[in-house]
């Protein structure tokens, strides 16, 4: 039984932290409501070769229902990450992203043998409830094979044990995974990551890209990181393009893919993406 001087504690608690416990209270509401109403939008944007213009996959983008609690779609991601619905939401957004894919490759079957690029928190791949083979329980009720699926891991949860994390990759990788590290040359820990992880691919931030024309320290870094690609035999992939003359310049630094408006806006369809023509031809080499 609680003593008197307990329970007032508890209600000055109470009173001192209403605010936020209320607040708690309704983004959980919330996120419940978005997953059960399927208040979740699904966008497909183009990932295309800066070399020929093909497009060579697409990443899967969902966005949930903009609400007050949540009006933008990092906030609902960034509770969600924090949060104990992370896996709840990380199988719902899985399954969904992999039926409405499969939806529009039965309406068009030359997109059926393109790359699927999904975001994925660390702590969801380290999860052992996904080590033990949700991911590919998904994918065999969509009919989607491992091969066609890379998991964009991001840095906005920090990966403590590297080590430990090597193995879960190696996990996924020897499934048909294969792996993109995201937002690439942002800090020390995404610098970490590509050492250690070896991904397949690596998407370079938009920060880096925008108006890489005229900024040579970033340059200078990007360059860097597609050096480093080229002798580990990774595919880099610019992020973010929304000009001509950053897309002259990435093409100029050897960087082999290319995700942006310029190329291809995010579209509820299977969109193929476009290389603008500069100028009455390709651009140069």
């Amino acid at each position: 039984m609680m003593s008197q001087n307990s329970t007032l504690n508890f209600i000055r608690f109470l009173k001192s932290n209403w605010n936020s416990i209320y607040q708690e209270f309704k983004k959980s509401e919330e996120v419940q409501r978005l997953l059960t109403s399927e208040k979740v939008t699904t966008v497909f944007q183009p990932i295309v070769s800066i070399q020929d213009g093909s497009t060579v996959g697409f990443e899967v983008l969902n966005r949930p229902e903009n609400t007050r609690y949540f009006p933008t779609t990092d906030t609902f991601y960034d509770y969600v990450a924090s949060s104990n619905y992370v896996f709840q939401v990380e199988r719902y957004i899985r399954d969904i992203a992999f039926e409405r894919y499969k939806e529009q490759v039965d309406a068009n079957l030359e997109y059926s043998s393109q790359l699927i690029f999904l975001n994925i928190q660390p702590q969801v791949l380290a999860d052992p409830n996904y080590q033990s083979g949700i991911t590919l329980e998904l994918l065999t009720k969509h009919n989607l094979s491992p091969d066609q699926i890379v998991l964009e891991i991001t840095e906005k949860e920090a990966i403590v044990n590297y080590n430990q994390f090597e193995r879960v990759i190696e996990h996924y990788r020897e499934q048909g995974f294969r792996i993109a590290v995201d937002d690439a040359g942002t800090g020390y820990n995404s610098l970490q990551t590509l050492i250690h992880l070896k991904p397949e691919f690596i998407k370079i931030d938009r920060s880096l890209i925008r108006q890489i024309e005229s900024h040579p320290e970033k340059r200078d870094i990007v360059e860097l990181l597609v050096e480093f690609a080229w002798k580990t035999d990774t595919k880099v992939i610019a992020e973010g393009i929304e000009s001509n003359s950053e897309l002259t310049s990435i093409k100029q630094l050897g960087i082999h893919m290319g995700q942006g408006y310029a190329l291809g806006k995010p579209k509820p369809n299977l969109i193929k993406g476009t290389l603008p023509l500069v100028r009455q031809g390709y651009l140069p080499v």
